[in-house]
């Protein structure tokens, strides 16, 4: 798959218009790459994180694809920690947006990959395989919708049309 070039969400925003979904909500950076694009794929899974970390190191379409994470929004654990991201790297995935927390921050900022999330906890998640795989996931307000074209930078997340 190509690599989409990541392009600033604000002149998005300025070319589509209403047209264009931003994220409402204030996630954190981690990882080296602040700036990252490509085709969605999507993850829901709620406190476990087996099926997010099989998908990451399983799909077709990892090469230049931003995994999005349904996780409910809950910190409770993480879903994502340094080995997780480090499968994502390894797989050439652009990047991940993970409604819900990740772990070993430090690491992963040491890693050649953008993600997002809403925070940190160092608790592991459960391991069940629970959730579903490139279905469309709704977090913020936003429909995800498995390979619409995401953007992400400093100022926040956006799909285009």
């Amino acid at each position: 798959m190509a690599t989409t070039q990541p392009q600033a969400t604000a002149d998005l925003v300025d070319e589509h218009g209403d047209a264009l979904a931003s994220l409402p909500l204030q996630l954190r950076s981690f990882g080296q790459h602040r700036r990252f694009a490509g085709p969605v794929v999507t993850v829901r899974c709620h406190e476990d994180n087996a099926l997010l970390k099989q998908t990451l190191a399983e799909h077709p379409d990892a090469e230049g694809s931003v995994l999005v994470v349904d996780g409910g929004g809950s910190l409770r654990s993480a879903l994502v920690g340094d080995v997780i991201a480090g499968i994502a790297v390894e797989r050439g995935w652009a990047g991940l947006v993970v409604h819900g927390a990740i772990r070993d921050s430090a690491a992963i900022d040491a890693l050649p990959i953008g993600v997002k999330a809403l925070g940190t906890n160092p608790r592991k998640s459960t391991k069940t395989g629970a959730g579903a795989v490139d279905v469309e996931v709704e977090i913020g307000g936003v429909r995800f919708v498995p390979g619409r074209v995401l953007h992400s930078d400093e100022d926040g997340v956006v799909l285009l049309p």
